[in-house]
């Protein structure tokens, strides 16, 4: 993390993330800001838009949404939540976001996955090693505002979430057998 010159119209203490270039900006006065590095969503779990600071924990239970376990069934251990502590995939602390009173699961967090800084790496959540995600802990109160760039760098105008994830088919009930007719006499 570091002190930069950054060029905003934002006002200090307003976060932006810019997925391309996998950086977080804590807004600290006019044209400067706080640096950080993170990781964001891997390949179809890109978003964008504004948001704000909803809640914050420290060492947060995680637990994996139904969506996940269902792309990773060994996660259903932790389907009723993983305890926080070293290896909890929300790390240190959680930053928990909301765009219109609604919670889409989206977060900035910590990570025991710290070579993943730098990376498209999640599902959406904004990876920090746990140095930095406590440090941007205490510098943000509840209700700062969040704007999650578009991937060309630009300002989003709405917000845009990742496709959901197409539903997996029923398999097709076997077609019931055919009753022979009974010849009567």
């Amino acid at each position: 993390r570091q002190t930069v010159t950054y060029e905003t119209p934002e006002a200090p203490g307003t976060i932006i993330i810019n997925p391309s270039q996998r950086v977080l900006y804590f807004v600290t006065g006019k044209n400067k800001a706080i640096r950080y590095g993170i990781a964001v969503g891997k390949e179809g779990f890109e978003w964008s838009g504004e948001a704000i600071v909803a809640d914050r924990k420290p060492w947060p239970t995680w637990t994996p949404p139904k969506e996940m376990i269902a792309r990773k069934p060994e996660l259903s251990k932790w389907e009723k939540g993983q305890p926080g502590g070293p290896s909890n995939p929300l790390g240190a602390r959680a930053i928990y976001l909301t765009t219109n009173g609604v919670d889409y699961g989206y977060r900035i967090h910590g990570t025991p996955e710290w070579q993943s800084i730098g990376r498209n790496a999640s599902s959406g959540c904004f990876r920090m090693i746990n140095q930095d995600v406590m440090d941007l802990y205490e510098r943000v109160p509840n209700g700062v505002k969040v704007v999650v760039l578009n991937a060309d760098g630009t300002r989003p105008t709405k917000l845009k979430l990742p496709p959901p994830a197409p539903k997996k088919s029923s398999p097709k009930p076997a077609p019931k057998p055919e009753t022979p007719a009974v010849a009567t006499t």
